[in-house]
């Protein structure tokens, strides 16, 4: 790539190549997401997989941690190149399995292996915008991938609750496979034409961090199928949840779980609002559909609303710029996850009309873009070319195991409450995952600009 020219744009030379390559797999990502949310309700009837319906989505974001950590340790020493070759070929391997899949324990290692891909396929992006993009650049960049959202919301959906009714569910997976090919030919030429930039020391593999990795993930699978054993689930539930906390150790800065101040309390409030919001989120669409008799198709609409909000929230903050300071709009943003959790408990609870939960997840997806991006250039701004992906990893990381042990534990508490009012049960839950969500947003600020960045190395220093 040619020298920094933050005065050209992302959509202008020498970056538009890398724009228009990442923003397509971002896009490719993003038509899956919100595909398979809309239609998961739909596979589960027919694989009479109701048991697993958490665990298919859980289950990615667990793999993918460690997809993240192999992707982090391999774009560290070698640059984000192979990586990200390596995660698309992955994903698309999980696409098929899944797409062909025959049972609903099929369809599951699918999703696994997808997860594996799509997790490295992220940190190696957040690699190469750090890599290829000037410092001045990254709000431009991430608030474009959110942009990169938008499309699919206003299609994903309801294309994936058409296929699902005309033909199959199985098209919705089969059929994102065909916008791999493209994806991957657009960034290839920007990958050839970037400049790998070696870190100071050599940077080992890291084995360690693997393993632990491999060991969170295999907690959360613990977790989704503590539920299967009866009188012992939430023992089982309880000592996963332990050994997920002590596993993820390894896996981020010193002091993230405990809140410290700085890049450790930016790593966790992205944990925090993953955990919140999408532990809230694929049980929308399943509310509309069990309790309203929403058509798949019109159920995914609550998704487009908030895939919407959030992409057009992040391209308001990137506009905002340094007028919008980094703690304000992360603050901003967990209220606002906060409220919509609200009014969807509200409206499970008191069996309120659904307009309300719908008109509500407007203001997660809202709160979301603000979210999001932010933490995303505060990230990159405390990380180095010899860290760029431990800490991206890190941050990617916080993001899926949060989603991922919110959603084995929501699929525990469904079951739990199945005969009373499951829906509310789970939307208790994520609400108070997103108090502390709020609480911990103004701890994003350092201490003080000139202390940011001194205490910000001594954290990387500490790393394992």
């Amino acid at each position: 790539m040619t020298p920094d020219n933050p005065s050209a744009g992302i959509l202008r030379r020498p970056y538009l190549l890398a724009t228009v390559g990442t923003c397509a797999l971002v896009f490719l990502s993003a038509f899956e997401s919100l595909a398979v949310t809309t239609v998961m309700p739909v596979v589960s009837r027919d694989l009479d997989g109701a048991r697993l319906y958490a665990l298919a989505f859980a289950g990615p974001l667990a793999t993918g941690v460690l997809g993240m950590v192999c992707a982090g340790n391999w774009s560290d020493r070698r640059g984000p190149r192979a990586p990200l070759y390596a995660s698309v070929a992955l994903f698309v391997a999980g696409l098929l399995i899944a797409g062909t899949a025959g049972t609903m324990e099929l369809l599951l290692l699918g999703r696994l292996v997808q997860g594996l891909g799509g997790g490295a396929m992220t940190v190696a992006l957040y690699v190469l915008v750090a890599r290829v993009y000037p410092p001045a650049l990254h709000a431009k960049i991430f608030a474009a991938f959110a942009a990169s959202w938008v499309v699919p919301s206003l299609i994903g959906p309801f294309a994936a609750g058409v296929v699902a009714q005309l033909s199959s569910w199985h098209w919705v997976f089969l059929g994102v496979v065909g916008l791999v090919i493209p994806a991957l030919a657009m960034v290839v030429p920007a990958m050839r034409g970037m400049a790998a930039a070696a870190p100071t020391e050599p940077v080992p593999w890291a084995f360690g961090r693997m393993g632990w990795a491999a060991l969170a993930a295999l907690t959360v699978l613990a977790l989704n199928l503590s539920a299967e054993v009866p009188g012992a689930g939430w023992v089982i539930a309880a000592v996963a949840l332990l050994v997920a906390m002590l596993a993820v150790r390894p896996l981020v800065p010193r002091g993230t779980l405990t809140a410290r101040r700085g890049l450790p309390s930016v790593i966790l409030s992205r944990g925090l609002a993953a955990a919140a919001f999408f532990g809230a989120e694929v049980y929308l669409p399943y509310l509309l559909t069990e309790r309203y008799a929403f058509t798949p198709t019109f159920a995914g609409l609550t998704l487009t609303g908030s895939a919407l909000a959030w992409a057009g929230a992040s391209a308001l903050q990137g506009r905002l710029g340094s007028r919008l300071a980094d703690a304000l709009a992360v603050k901003i943003g967990a209220a606002l996850v906060l409220a919509a959790i609200a009014l969807a408990f509200v409206t499970a609870a008191l069996g309120l009309v659904p307009a309300i939960a719908i008109g509500g997840w407007l203001f997660a997806g809202f709160g979301m873009g603000l979210i999001y991006p932010r933490l995303s250039v505060m990230t990159l701004a405390l990380s180095t070319p010899g860290n760029q992906g431990f800490n991206s990893a890190a941050m990617s990381i916080s993001d899926s195991l949060g989603g991922a042990l919110a959603l084995a534990t929501t699929g525990l508490v469904f079951a739990t409450f199945t005969t009373t009012n499951p829906f509310a049960a789970v939307f208790t839950l994520t609400a108070l995952i997103a108090v502390v969500g709020v609480l911990v947003a103004p701890r994003v600020a350092a201490r003080s600009a000139l202390s940011q960045a001194p205490d910000a190395e001594a954290e990387l220093a500490n790393q394992p």
